[in-house]
């Protein structure tokens, strides 16, 4: 005869929701699509600094536009790769590998959330804007994700699916997307990403090869190919940061010292990565990047001089 539900025991249901909740988040990668979002405010906040253009509205339609096809895009990434992630421990849990929730299903999903989420930028935000959220979904899942099974250029690819998120809070804060500003909120997270993926590749570089992905940690077991793509990555995101402020009014030139002390750190540790070889260090540039980003975006805003973006 079964036990009666004890008061430190959840009934059924209470642990069917929390898989259910757990499921969702998984499938749409909330804490990648929670990072698109933060980039993507982070360009509408340079948008639109100090010229009286913010709008609370505009932000909030943005924040829920960016984040529907964030999750969207993640939703079919995850659809495309369900053969690779089976064979991967780290992966093999998610819903659609582990088979708790139906393809199909999946996929009207995906579709519902990537269409409500560009129709609302473009009828809320603006055009352009919906445009740069349209340009990171495809980027991102018709040319990054078949590509890693193709050749290890896929991260350069994937680099700019994941550059063009602060573009979409750029544009929505009606600022051109020719201009300096939207090429150093471009080059910003270009770069970023490279040592940031050079050394989670490394780190799980045999969950990939059992998926069948072309990285470039790839029989680098000594990690020092992967530790040279870092480091050189690090030291052109460092430039960038150093030397914008001196060549563009967007930006104040004391915005090169924090940007030239986060980025040194970081070529330091790549450099440390590199010499060692060990999974220590890699885990410590891998974390730091994850620092890094926040650090650099408010410095970069604390430094951008408004009268040099004025917004639409």
């Amino acid at each position: 005869m079964a036990e009666p539900h004890t008061s430190g025991t959840h009934p059924p249901a209470a642990g069917l929701l929390r898989q259910a909740q757990g499921d969702l988040m998984a499938l749409t990668k909330a804490r990648l699509s929670f990072l698109v979002v933060l980039t993507a405010c982070f360009g509408y906040f340079v948008a639109t600094k100090g010229q009286g253009g913010f709008s609370w509205g505009t932000f909030l339609h943005l924040i829920l536009g960016t984040a529907l096809a964030a999750a969207g895009a993640a939703v079919f990434n995850q659809l495309m790769e369900v053969e690779a992630d089976a064979k991967m421990r780290r992966t093999s849990d998610r819903p659609l590998p582990a088979n708790r929730l139906p393809k199909p299903a999946a996929f009207i999903l995906g579709w519902l959330l990537a269409a409500f989420g560009l129709i609302h930028l473009g009828v809320k935000v603006n055009v352009p804007a919906s445009l740069m959220a349209a340009a990171t979904l495809l980027t991102y899942l018709f040319i990054y994700t078949p590509m890693k099974r193709v050749s290890s250029a896929n991260t350069l690819l994937g680099a700019v699916s994941g550059a063009l998120p602060p573009l979409i809070g750029w544009a929505g804060g009606g600022q051109p997307l020719l201009g300096g500003g939207a090429v150093y909120l471009f080059g910003l997270l270009f770069f970023w990403q490279l040592p940031h993926f050079a050394a989670i590749n490394w780190m799980y570089r045999e969950e990939y090869l059992r998926g069948g992905f072309k990285m470039w940690s790839n029989d680098d077991a000594s990690g020092a190919k992967t530790a040279r793509i870092a480091l050189a990555y690090a030291v052109c995101l460092t430039l960038l940061a150093v030397a914008f402020p001196f060549l563009s009014p967007s930006m104040a030139k004391w915005g090169a010292i924090p940007g030239g002390l986060l980025g040194g750190v970081m070529v330091l540790l790549a450099a440390k990565f590199l010499q060692s070889g060990e999974r220590a260090d890699a885990r410590r540039l891998f974390f730091y990047t994850l620092l890094y980003l926040p650090l650099a975006m408010l410095a970069s805003y604390l430094a951008w001089v408004p009268s040099a973006a004025p917004a639409a």
